[in-house]
């Protein structure tokens, strides 16, 4: 498994629009990944999942993956809520 603490630097965070490209990410992979916040533990290829977390710029989540291009996905992940826009 491959985990990692990410700060979102998106800077409206996770609205609509940039969850849909989250979930774009993930879905590239096989691997299963969640999204972590908190308690709350949601698929990230699942964009209902990731809507009800309401994530905002600055707010640290933790990302994990499991399967055979668990650490790609992790990194394409990171890269993605890490690119200021």
């Amino acid at each position: 498994m491959s985990k990692k603490e990410i700060v979102i630097q998106l800077s409206n965070g996770l609205e609509a629009r940039p969850v849909a490209m989250l979930v774009q990410v993930a879905s590239q992979f096989d691997s299963e990944i969640h999204v972590i916040s908190g308690q709350r533990t949601v698929n990230a290829k699942s964009i209902m999942g990731m809507m009800t977390l309401g994530l905002a710029a600055g707010e640290k989540i933790i990302v994990t993956a499991e399967g055979a291009d668990e650490e790609k996905a992790v990194s394409e992940i990171e890269k993605y809520l890490s690119c200021a826009k």
